[in-house]
C-alpha cells in the first residue's frame, strides 16, 4: 500500500497546531511572556472577548501587565478540530480556564469560564533563534516536558489563536503561527 504523502502531511500540520494551542495554554499558564510573543506572525491580532481586541504583540503587553495580579491561572484543552489548507489552517478550540484573580477589596476570587478560541493559522519560516532557544536551557526547567520533535512543518498562530513550536533546528523548516484569535466567553447565565 503506497503512503499517500498529503494526507501524512495534512497530519504532521494538525499535530504541530495542536502543540502550538498546547504552548500558548503552557505560556499562559507559567506566564511565558517571551514564548507567547513567539506563538504569534508578525502581523497577528488578538480578540480576547471585551477585555482585548487588537495586535498580538499589544495583547501580550497587556497579558504581561496582568502577570503580576494573577498567582495562578490553567487553561485546559478540551476539543480542538482544525482544517488545514496548504499554508492556512483554522480551528476552533473548546477550553476551560480557571483564574485566580484579585478583588476590589483586596483579597482573592476564583474565575472559571469555559471559552471557544476561533484561530486561524500560518505556516511560515523558522527563527534562527530557536536552537539557542533550547541549548540555554537547564533540565530543570524542563521537567515534565520532553524536547519537542523536529518535524517538517510546525505551527504559528496570525490572529489570536497559537504558538509555535520551540526546538534546535537540525535542518530548515516551515512553522505554522498563530494569525489571527477571537475569544468566545460563555457565562453561567447564558448557559
Amino acid at each position: 500500500m503506497a503512503i499517500d504523502e498529503k494526507a501524512l502531511q495534512q497530519v504532521i500540520d494538525k499535530d504541530a497546531i495542536r502543540d502550538l494551542v498546547l504552548l500558548y495554554s503552557r505560556a499562559i499558564d507559567r506566564q511565558d511572556i517571551d514564548l507567547l510573543k513567539d506563538l504569534y506572525t508578525e502581523d497577528a491580532t488578538d480578540s480576547h472577548g471585551d477585555s482585548f481586541d487588537g495586535s498580538a504583540e499589544d495583547y501580550c503587553k497587556f497579558i504581561a501587565g496582568s502577570f503580576p495580579y494573577m498567582p495562578y491561572s490553567g487553561h485546559h484543552v478540551c476539543n480542538h478540530l482544525i482544517a488545514v489548507d496548504g499554508d492556512e489552517a483554522s480551528g476552533e478550540v473548546y477550553a476551560l480556564a480557571y483564574h485566580l484573580i484579585p478583588t476590589r477589596e483586596g483579597g482573592k476570587e476564583e474565575d472559571f469560564m469555559a471559552v471557544r478560541y476561533i484561530d486561524n493559522y500560518r505556516s511560515c519560516a523558522a527563527p534562527s533563534t530557536a536552537a539557542a532557544h533550547w541549548a540555554g536551557r537547564k533540565g530543570s526547567e524542563l521537567r515534565g516536558l520532553h524536547k519537542p520533535p523536529f518535524p517538517a512543518r510546525c505551527a504559528r498562530l496570525t490572529s489570536l489563536r497559537r504558538p509555535r513550536i520551540r526546538g534546535p533546528v537540525m535542518q530548515p523548516f516551515v512553522c505554522w503561527l498563530i494569525a489571527s484569535r477571537h475569544t468566545a466567553q460563555f457565562s453561567r447565565e447564558a448557559l
